[in-house]
């Protein structure tokens, strides 16, 4: 009997440790990601802790957009009994227009914001009314300290959360901050609160050419009341741009503020034009690569073509009899550039518009770049050839025009226009590498014959004489083209008497350590000679002095 007792024990000692051993197999084993899982959302809130923003600088570490900690103002508009009185002391305080803070007094709703950023003096001054419904938290927000010095290039932040234009908006996935998750101990306090800040950003602009080349602007709309204007500035043999400027501007600390969103388009980069004359270069590249021409072929000049019943005449109507092609450029005869055309052939003029990338984009790190198909021009129509190789009829954003020129400048080569120059990302400094095509668009033979003739129209030319700078040899040419109806989304065929006013160039022009663009919309005077050239000239005497770039001779 004392003998069943003691197996009975130790059988149900048995099937016990079995039930056990079974129920920690069940856990350990069978079970096993599903406890995994249910211990770690005991451990973690489920609400992710976004790390800041990353932040962009200048290639000189001078900041373009921060994130700062700061107060703000909002109001609950259904808590606010006498809204009149409430908005005429808001906007005392805060030099706001009353209207505006009204209407959002006047919404059915609990919270609207008023105003983010507020100063100490503010923040005191609102304290001391303490108005009913009136209240001032703190929050995380975008600076950007440089106002609106660069804006179209930097863009801005939204409501949202979300980069809009600009570098905000191209690298808004690398910029914003990395989702993480609280993680709790055992008996319930926090062990950690750590998230990852969004990727540092540092630019190619340098910004004393940036600021200098925004300046310059806001003077030609002074002088010649410009409708626009845009300046690039780039490194020929790399695609590095030094500045890219645009007027008008915005400041992107008041985004909310703008009427017209169209200001927060990039031009360079978004917005189409005819160049005019400066595309007199380009058919020469092109007529100089395959041997159509040499710099001292000649031809006559009777003042005046007809292409289809089409007239074409020299700017004035300048009849200037026998020429060469470098004449050609320096005088910027339009007829001379239609026989260089002609002497090209169609097809391989259309093949090297190709080469130099006018029918694609250019694809430099900004958001929303355009391009132009140019339909019009492709249907090969004789006339449009003939305007095409003058700069009319033919379209092309200013970075498009800006990389042709870079392949005259560089040697032969196209090179990819790129703003960025590192990022800061996980501990790591990623360097933009430049993207250089491995075979030339023309020749290095053509590209130097070329720039020495773009040396001729700036010592010679009898319209470029104001881009000299003692001690230097410059490569450039001007242009002077009409807007067409269409550029001015007006339903109507041919040109208006608006024009685009250009001239781009490079320095030292054997030797290019920068070249330069500048582009007015509708200045006062009738040609670039007297609006783009002398902008031109000051910012490359700038530029020179600056990065300290030894004479080519006395």
């Amino acid at each position: 009997m004392k003998k069943w007792r003691v197996n009975l024990i130790f059988i149900l000692i048995i099937l016990f440790g079995a039930a056990i051993i079974g129920r920690l197999i069940y856990i350990q084993v069978i079970r096993h990601d599903f406890y995994k899982a249910l211990a770690q959302g005991q451990q973690k809130i489920f609400k992710p802790l976004i790390g800041k923003r990353g932040e962009i600088f200048f290639s000189g570490g001078q900041i373009l957009a921060v994130n700062i900690t700061g107060k703000y103002l909002f109001v609950s508009p259904q808590n606010i009994e006498e809204k009149e009185g409430t908005a005429k002391k808001l906007s005392q305080v805060l030099e706001l227009e009353k209207g505006v803070i009204l209407e959002k007094l006047e919404k059915d709703s609990l919270f609207e914001q008023i105003k983010v950023d507020l100063t100490k003096e503010k923040e005191n001054a609102l304290e001391k009314i303490n108005l009913a419904g009136v209240y001032l938290g703190q929050t995380s927000f975008r600076k950007y300290p440089q106002g609106s010095m660069a804006s179209q290039v930097v863009g801005f932040l939204g409501g949202e959360g979300k980069g809009q234009y600009g570098i905000e908006g191209y690298y808004d996935d690398i910029l914003q901050g990395k989702e993480k998750f609280q993680e709790k101990g055992s008996i319930g306090h926090f062990l950690s609160e750590k998230s990852i800040k969004g990727s540092d950003i540092f630019l190619t602009l340098d910004y004393n050419i940036q600021f200098t080349a925004e300046k310059l602007l806001e003077k030609a709309k002074e002088n010649w009341d410009i409708e626009g204007g845009q300046i690039i500035v780039l490194e020929p043999n790399s695609g590095k741009i030094l500045a890219l400027a645009n007027f008008p501007n915005f400041d992107p600390n008041h985004y909310s503020e703008v009427d017209d969103f169209q200001i927060f388009q990039n031009s360079v980069v978004q917005k189409i034009f005819e160049p005019g004359s400066v595309f007199k270069a380009i058919t020469m590249a092109a007529a100089l690569d395959q041997e159509s021409v040499t710099p001292q072929t000649t031809y006559i000049d009777r003042g005046k073509l007809e292409i289809g019943g089409w007239p074409i005449y020299n700017y004035g109507e300048r009849v200037f009899g026998e020429q060469t092609m470098t004449e050609v450029l320096e005088k910027s005869i339009n007829t001379g550039a239609v026989f260089t055309e002609k002497q090209l052939g169609h097809e391989l003029f259309l093949e090297y518009m190709k080469r130099f990338g006018f029918f694609e984009l250019t694809e430099v790190d900004l958001q929303g770049e355009e391009f132009s198909e140019n339909k019009e021009f492709k249907k090969g129509y004789e006339i449009n050839f003939a305007t095409a190789s003058f700069g009319q009829g033919i379209e092309m954003t200013p970075i498009q025009l800006a990389r042709a020129f870079c392949v005259v400048a560089n040697g032969g080569k196209l090179v990819k226009p790129y703003i960025v120059e590192k990022v800061f990302e996980d501990g790591r400094v990623i360097e933009t590498q430049p993207q250089i095509s491995s075979d030339r668009i023309i020749s290095q033979k053509s590209a130097s014959q070329l720039a020495a003739m773009l040396v001729s129209v700036v010592e010679s030319g009898p319209y470029t004489k104001r881009a000299r700078i003692p001690g230097y040899y410059i490569a450039g040419k001007t242009g002077t083209s009409q807007v067409s109806w269409s550029a001015l989304d007006i339903d109507k065929q041919g040109y208006s008497n608006k024009t685009w006013q250009s001239f781009i160039g490079f320095a030292p022009a054997f030797s290019p350590k920068f070249l330069i663009l500048v582009k007015l919309d509708n200045p006062t005077t009738k040609v670039a000679e007297y609006s783009a050239v002398p902008i031109f000239q000051e910012l490359a005497k700038y530029i020179i002095d600056y990065i300290e770039i030894p004479p080519d001779h006395e």
